[in-house]
């Protein structure tokens, strides 16, 4: 079960017939632990960020799988109809499209659960990306993976604040002889 911060539209709210959204994912794993990152995108660049931290498990090629269906899923879930997805996994976007086999036993039920989620949508396009161009869902992926998670639903709240001045500004005390600060150096 993921934890979504967000409504689920109804279907007169879903995304306007026609509109084309982008999905970008990634999967981390390292020696903290494996996590997996998504981002879905409108064509007015409204941004949706899912990310997960896998407490099972898993090979980097099983967390690139589970961080393509989690924003699979989750466009479904936004009712996107027309999706272009980019992943930096040339195995995963390559299996999926049908360029390669799936031979091991760990992905083969991986490449079959993304095959079913296809027919939700009216156009869904599968492209491989650079590590470069997929900044963003390897950031999510690697931060959910450094996380230690206790308990089922239990996630660390993070808040990302705009800064429109330097913290400098905001620390500057008034004189108080009168006098400029470099007075006394003068």
């Amino acid at each position: 079960m993921y934890i979504r911060d967000y409504e689920i539209p109804s279907p007169e709210e879903g995304p306007k017939p026609g509109s084309r959204w982008t999905l970008v994912f990634d999967g981390a794993s390292n020696a903290l632990g494996n996590g997996i990152g998504a981002v879905i995108t409108s064509l007015t660049d409204f941004h949706l960020p899912f990310t997960a931290r896998l407490c099972f498990k898993c090979t980097n090629n099983m967390a690139e799988y589970e961080a393509c269906i989690l924003g699979i899923e989750a466009a479904i879930d936004l009712r996107v109809k027309i999706l272009e997805v980019y992943g930096d996994s040339a195995l995963v976007i390559y299996q999926i499209k049908g360029y390669w086999e799936t031979r091991h036993p760990n992905l083969i039920p991986y490449r079959e659960h993304v095959m079913k989620l296809i027919p939700y949508f009216d156009e869904i396009n599968f492209h491989h990306i650079t590590r470069e161009e997929n900044q963003l869902a390897d950031a999510l992926a690697t931060l959910s993976s450094m996380f230690k998670v206790k308990w089922a639903n239990e996630s660390p709240a993070i808040t990302i604040q705009r800064l429109d001045e330097p913290a400098h500004c905001l620390a500057v005390e008034a004189e108080t002889d009168g006098e400029p600060w470099f007075y006394d150096i003068k």
